[in-house]
């Protein structure tokens, strides 16, 4: 690989002043920069990247540690992420910590080794350590979707006001029997959702059953055998609400297992509205998070952040919108049966 040097005796220039022209850290008269950038083109002379990071302290990188890069709403955000860094100028290292807190701490110890000049985190459902790594190191970080520490930026979705209007939704069709399925244990959305479900039935005038709400559901098959429980229940609810899309997918399974229809027998209505929610029959109405926003604020939060450390930390709230389709109606004039045959 040729060097600087050589590029320089090339262009019949110093050494400094290659370096200024690719680093456009000095003036240089618009034919000396031609000169060296000939020389460069001719060469294939490829900038080393870590020396000069090294040198100027910045590598123009940042990390993205996100719990489930399968999940098409991270999928969306990640997307966002890497179109904003790029526009910015920076490159986007990303890794899935798996929504395990070792792997969470690791990667972003890796990063960090790596002189990233920041992070972007969707936290785990037990991430104090990697959080407390990113304080104590002082890595410029911004924690996406899980609100859980506010000693740095975090950006999400209105948790309550989204919740408050699917409950409204569903309760005007006159359902008195609502369930929830929850999402992944220990997170903060899955705790803000499940608060804001008892709290928005409250407003409704209706009761919160416990055994109506599942808190808990870490993937597709667990959300459908507590929707199976809850649809085996003597009394069980006439409408369900699911708190993610996993859970919503889930939850369908289970309605379709046991011969049920929606929105004749049960209706059904959840967060994170998704690709494939127009393919189902009947359509699902869904609260649409706004990924792309999330994604592209992130990434500006921390330049920001990487800018000047002395800001204070900002916790930022983007609205969702429910997209109302076909999955709810009024209750069946029948009972909910637990079980009927397909």
């Amino acid at each position: 690989m040729p060097t600087m040097a050589e590029v320089a005796r090339r262009a019949g220039v110093s050494v400094s002043t290659v370096s200024h022209v690719i680093n456009r850290t000095r003036f240089v008269s618009p034919e000396k920069a031609r000169l060296i950038n000939d020389a460069i083109a001719a060469m294939g002379y490829q900038p080393n990247e870590l020396a000069r990071s090294l040198k100027v302290a910045s590598t123009n990188s940042v990390g993205l540690a996100i719990s489930a890069i399968s999940n098409p709403y991270f999928t969306d955000i990640i997307c966002a992420v890497e179109a904003e860094c790029a526009r910015l100028g920076l490159m986007v290292f990303l890794s899935d910590t798996q929504e395990d807190p070792d792997r969470e701490l690791s990667v972003v110890r890796a990063f960090h080794q790596r002189r990233v000049d920041g992070v972007i985190l969707a936290p785990s459902g037990a991430p104090q350590r990697a959080i407390d790594y990113l304080a104590e190191k002082k890595l410029p970080c911004v924690l996406i979707d899980r609100f859980a520490d506010e000693r740095f930026d975090q950006i999400g979705v209105e948790n309550q006001s989204s919740m408050r209007a699917l409950i409204d939704h569903v309760a005007a069709f006159g359902h008195k029997r609502i369930g929830y399925i929850a999402g992944q244990p220990g997170l903060a959305t899955t705790r803000e959702r499940v608060e804001a479900f008892r709290a928005s039935l409250a407003a409704n005038g209706l009761e919160c059953l416990p055994h109506y709400v599942s808190p808990e559901n870490v993937d597709t098959a667990s959300a459908t055998a507590s929707t199976h429980a809850i649809l085996s229940l003597p009394s069980p609810p006439t409408a369900l609400v699911t708190g993610n899309n996993m859970t919503t997918i889930g939850a369908v399974r289970a309605i379709r297992e046991r011969g049920l229809s929606i929105p004749g027998d049960l209706s059904l209505a959840g967060f994170d509205d998704f690709e494939w929610a127009d393919c189902f029959e009947p359509r699902l109405t869904l609260v649409a998070q706004p990924c792309t926003e999330i994604g592209r604020q992130a990434a500006a939060l921390l330049c920001a952040r990487i800018a000047s450390t002395d800001l204070e930390p900002q916790a930022v709230r983007l609205r969702a919108a429910l997209q109302v389709r076909e999955s709810c109606a009024r209750p069946a004039p029948h009972e909910v049966s637990p079980m009927r045959s397909a």
